[in-house]
């Protein structure tokens, strides 16, 4: 484990389902920082640390949504996972899709894992407590200087 909190980089449009997944972390008291952002735009700038979000942390995670306006999931996803400093960032992609052609396609642009967001709250609680388990808890991280 690191000495730090564990950052979580929620890429969302949808209030509602950000206010169940921040409210599913605080009910696990889970110790995570939930940064949101509502659009691919905003993640890119929070994860390169432009303008506003010049002091931002490392996140440890993003989960990402697939379809927000102005830049979609698929086209962060392409972005991270692209550049040499954000690529060893775990990108989870967490949506309410589960077309065969989105799950093929985030893994071919380099996704760590495809979930589908469930539709029932104990369903959507239980997913985001497996996903903190397992990244936040299980996984190894990379040590970064």
């Amino acid at each position: 484990m690191t000495n730090h909190p564990y950052h979580v980089l929620l890429v969302d449009d949808d209030d509602a389902d950000i206010a169940l997944i921040s409210q599913s972390f605080n009910e696990h008291r889970a110790p995570v920082r939930l940064h949101v952002t509502n659009d691919g735009v905003q993640a890119l700038a929070f994860l390169r640390r432009e303008e506003e979000y010049a002091g931002a942390p490392r996140p440890d995670l993003i989960l990402l949504d697939l379809n927000m306006p102005r830049m979609d999931g698929r086209e962060v996803l392409a972005e991270v996972k692209a550049d040499r400093e954000l690529s060893t960032i775990p990108v989870v992609m967490f949506t309410t899709s589960d077309q065969p052609s989105d799950i093929a396609a985030s893994y071919e642009g380099h996704a760590n894992a495809y979930v589908t967001k469930p539709i029932d709250l104990v369903d959507l609680d239980a997913a985001i407590a497996k996903i903190y388990d397992f990244y936040g808890e299980l996984a190894a991280r990379p040590q970064l200087d």
